[in-house]
């Protein structure tokens, strides 16, 4: 009996033996299994790492690339972020800021400038817009452009400062030294004239017949160097801003009589007349003297391009708010290809089809005047034919109830 309990005991124990050693090598096997898992986890994550650390690599290659192609530039680049603080900025920018630490700092505490910080407001209000504008810091000068950018769900503005202090300071010197010379050149040319007119009004005329000639073609070549000198003297002027733009209601009508009647004796010695389509009672809001001039180049121009015996037509047309005047000859009129340039300081047309006067500074003033007037000045092409065509716009007068304050402001 006790030998076959002992027996049952020992196949019993067998058994759970058997057992234990096949959960064991099912385990073994699971844990074979799960090493090889985690293996390939930590091979992946290896894999990640080493690509994330050349993502990053990239990134700040990119970075310092970035960094060293904007600090080698000479303009100031500063971006800041929709709250307008300085978030970064390039060598050049630095120089701007007394502060040693510009970011996280408010743009308005760096420069003082409001000026500037409206311009970044404008650009973040417009954002499909950029802006360039010209500004003064610490007595530079600067052509600044701010432009909007977007990195996800963020918006930051980019600005550009361009120092222009010596182009501004060439430009001065320029004008400057026009001026100069207009000045000294007018009275010299001035006494020519007036000589020669005395030797026209001489008793001896009779033994001078030979020379009238030649006397009336220097006078006729001093009227045109006086002509030069003085639109000389007003492009300076218009350009240094020391013209200033009176605007006061004015009858159309008068300006351009008296403009037809100060180039009456050149429409004559032309033989060309002056043809007027202006409605009675037209009101402009305008400076008198600097429109009158307006008129008196663009005649001048006309004169200059039309056939002997024709005619120069000057009409206007109210439309909407503002007046549109046109000055149109039947000359060879404006090639397409110079209808961008034409306004352009010292820019002429084929000068061998015109009569040879004129100095390329007449229409350059015209637009300087026009646009200080907030108005439009356009040439049209002759492609269809129909001569030369000048067009530009003046405020017309509102009813008097409506009438707005008549500002004045600098050319």
């Amino acid at each position: 009996m006790t030998s076959l309990i002992l027996l049952i005991v020992s196949l019993l124990l067998g058994l759970y033996v058997l057992v234990l050693r096949t959960t064991l090598r099912d385990l073994q096997t699971d844990l074979r299994v799960h090493r090889a898992k985690t293996s390939r986890y930590i091979e992946q994550i290896t894999q990640r790492k080493a690509q994330l650390s050349q993502t990053i690599q990239h990134y700040d290659y990119q970075n310092s690339l970035m960094m060293a192609l904007a600090n080698s530039a000479y303009d100031a680049l500063i971006v800041v972020d929709d709250e307008c603080r300085v978030i970064a900025l390039n060598q050049a920018a630095q120089t701007l800021f007394p502060a040693e630490q510009p970011v996280n700092q408010k743009l308005i505490d760096l420069t003082h400038k409001t000026e500037l910080s409206m311009m970044v407001d404008d650009a973040l209000i417009n954002q499909e817009v950029s802006f360039e504008e010209q500004m003064t810091i610490d007595d530079r000068h600067y052509r600044v452009r701010a432009q909007v950018y977007r990195l996800g769900e963020q918006v930051f503005v980019g600005l550009a400062l361009h120092d222009i202090t010596q182009l501004v300071k060439l430009n001065r010197a320029r004008r400057d030294m026009v001026a100069n010379i207009s000045h000294e050149l007018r009275t010299p040319i001035a006494n020519i004239r007036l000589i020669i007119d005395g030797l026209f009004h001489e008793q001896d005329k009779p033994k001078r017949k030979d020379t009238i000639s030649s006397l009336r073609a220097i006078a006729k070549e001093t009227d045109n160097l006086l002509w030069l000198v003085q639109e000389m003297s007003d492009l300076s002027m218009i350009e240094s801003g020391q013209s200033i733009v009176r605007l006061v209601e004015q009858p159309l009508e008068d300006i351009v009589e008296e403009a037809v009647e100060r180039m009456a004796e050149r429409s004559d010695a032309h033989d060309i007349q002056l043809v007027r389509h202006i409605p009675a009672k037209l009101m402009v809001l305008c400076d008198r003297d600097l429109i009158q001039r307006v008129f008196v180049n663009l005649i001048h121009n006309a004169l200059k391009w039309s056939p002997r015996g024709d005619a120069v037509t000057i009409s206007a047309v109210e439309q909407g708010d503002e007046v549109v005047i046109t000055v149109l000859d039947n000359g060879p009129g404006v090639p397409p290809e110079a209808v961008d340039r034409i306004f352009e300081r010292f820019y002429q047309v084929d000068a061998s089809r015109s009569s040879g006067e004129g100095s390329g500074l007449g229409l350059a003033i015209c637009r300087h005047i026009v646009e200080a007037h907030g108005g439009r000045i356009w040439a049209e092409s002759n492609a269809n034919g129909g001569g030369g065509r000048f067009s530009f716009t003046l405020l017309s007068v509102p009813p008097a109830d409506d009438t707005p304050p008549r500002p004045n402001f600098a050319l």
